[in-house]
């Protein structure tokens, strides 16, 4: 009774329900296993290499610069400095995208040479100059838009 209830509102309200298939032959479907991953772990695309203990100003204008630029610059990965060194192991990506000669340093200390050889390294100013003037804005665009083409260039290859 209630069933049929719930199909009159859901279809006077012009929903659809899904229902789970079932399958015909009567064998139970096969539990996916749960030791095992599904799906492997993307391999990071592009990572960010950020100072440690931004301001939340920063961090807002950073993030939309970041969105701007495209999904695959947005949802890259964020790795922060602190003292010279990263808080998290630095993954290895054909991209880096880094806020200041003290993060550089920091990523040149952590990866190894043939990756860096390999990836495409874009250095802009630490983010406090964002708020210094327009050129480093410029810089920042100049250098997302370099990204973002080595990355459709990696992408393709």
């Amino acid at each position: 009774m209630l069933d049929a209830r719930r199909q009159q509102v859901l279809q006077a309200m012009g929903i659809t329900p899904w229902v789970r298939r079932v399958r015909e032959s009567g064998a139970p479907a096969e539990e996916p296993m749960l030791d095992a991953p599904a799906v492997e772990p993307p391999v990071a695309r592009c990572i960010v290499v950020l100072p440690a203990q931004l301001p939340p100003r920063t961090m807002d204008v950073l993030g939309r610069a970041l969105q701007a630029a495209g999904a695959g610059i947005a949802r890259a990965g964020r790795v922060l400095v602190a003292d010279g060194q990263t808080q998290a192991s630095v993954p290895h990506a054909p991209a880096y995208l880094v806020f200041g000669q003290a993060q550089a340093h920091a990523l040149g200390r952590e990866l190894p040479a043939a990756v860096m050889s390999q990836a495409h390294i874009a250095l802009v100013d630490a983010p406090e100059a964002l708020f210094a003037g327009a050129e480093g804005k410029r810089r920042l665009w100049a250098a997302l838009r370099q990204l973002r083409r080595a990355l459709a260039v990696a992408g393709a290859g």
